[in-house]
């Protein structure tokens, strides 16, 4: 008897996405199918590289076609993906970049820029084209995280206009105000200048086709996060916090700000950052020296979820002081933890892409606030 195509993609109609809860050949997951005698191939086109189910789905799939048309079949499942996006591009700086996450917090000293650069790096790892924005005008880390300190971009013309090219290095498109700047005098200047500075970055640089842009912001609730919102519709928002309760009341006003009626941007999740220490003698050991659960607290009553827990240990700021992130650290713990996140990360975008209305910028008024 010989196969149809017909019997291949009715076969693969009894397998569903995990997250989206609807069959792969009504959500145009199914591509290339090709039959050759007793052999099936087709692809499996995933929403992101880094989808944490990709094996699972590809085992359901060979399962499918055995059950449904024969044990004896060869199954030839490839797995490619295409990172979805609900940007509105027609009013866009960044054109071609699929998703924006911006990475915040509510409070320094919480990690946010060690998570921002990581969560890059892991998510590049996975085979997905990123850019990580460096929007910390006052104090920018990308040049040191990623061993760039003396490092200056080029620039091309197009269309009449020079444009910055962001570095690109580990994988990562990279640009910051650190690239342009004495690291070693102070920034003194008044927060419309700071804005302008970061609204250069925006809409002056060349970022290419890109499925994410990490943007790693100031802390706090101020200029600079107004300017983000109101020049870009940003795809979702990143909280990072630590266990402990000032952080997380700082977090909370992040949250509110960022979720507001004035605001209003979809929150992805909370990263629990400094989650516990663990030695590199005993690396199975776990000290709660910030105490324990505080992110997964924040996270449950903000009805948002928690996308990862990163451990303290010595190596993710030796990674970050010598320009090596850990995350490119294969096999460790603290590599393994920045992976997971990535994935989550990945996974709450498509799950937000495929449930809310595409992002726009926000448009406030600034005698409402206070």
């Amino acid at each position: 008897m010989s196969i149809t195509k017909e019997q291949v993609l009715a076969a693969l109609r009894h397998v569903n996405d995990p997250d989206l809860r609807k069959d792969l050949v009504t959500l145009n997951m199914i591509d290339k199918v090709e039959i050759e005698g007793n052999t099936v191939r087709f692809d499996i086109v995933l929403t992101t590289p880094a989808c944490p189910m990709k094996n699972l789905i590809q085992t359901d799939c060979i399962e499918a076609i055995h059950t449904y048309i024969g044990s004896d079949v060869v199954v030839e499942a490839n797995l490619t993906s295409k990172v979805t996006s609900k940007r509105n591009q027609a009013e866009s700086m960044m054109t071609g970049v699929k998703n924006i996450i911006a990475v915040s917090s509510g409070k320094g000293g919480v990690g946010k820029s060690t998570v921002a650069a990581n969560l890059a790096v892991a998510l590049a790892k996975t085979g997905a084209r990123v850019g990580l924005l460096d929007a910390d005008i006052y104090g920018p880390s990308v040049p040191l995280m990623f061993g760039l300190m003396d490092a200056r971009p080029s620039a091309i013309k197009k269309d009449g206009k020079d444009l910055i090219v962001p570095i690109e290095k580990y994988g990562v498109h990279l640009l910051s105000i650190g690239f342009f700047v004495d690291p070693a005098k102070a920034l003194v200047w008044r927060g419309p200048m700071a804005s302008n500075a970061l609204i250069q970055l925006f809409s002056e640089s060349e970022w290419g086709e890109l499925d994410y842009v990490v943007i790693d912001m100031p802390p706090g609730t101020g200029d600079i996060h107004l300017t983000l919102v109101q020049q870009l519709p940003v795809t979702g928002v990143v909280i990072v916090t630590t266990p402990q309760e000032m952080a997380l009341a700082d977090a909370r006003k992040s949250l509110d700000m960022y979720t507001g009626d004035k605001v209003n941007v979809p929150v992805i999740g909370i990263v629990e950052n400094m989650a516990w220490f663990t030695p590199a003698e005993l690396p199975e050991n776990k000290y709660y020296i910030f105490g324990n659960g505080g992110g997964e607290r924040l996270a449950n009553e903000s009805d948002v979820p928690l996308l990862g827990r990163i451990p303290i240990v010595q190596s993710i700021c030796d990674g970050g002081e010598v320009g090596e992130p850990v995350a490119l650290k294969e096999g460790s713990i603290e590599s393994n933890a920045f992976n997971e996140l990535a994935s989550e990360v990945a996974r709450q975008v498509a799950l937000r892409n495929a449930s809310i209305p595409p992002t726009r910028r926000v448009e406030i008024d600034p005698n409402t606030l206070s």
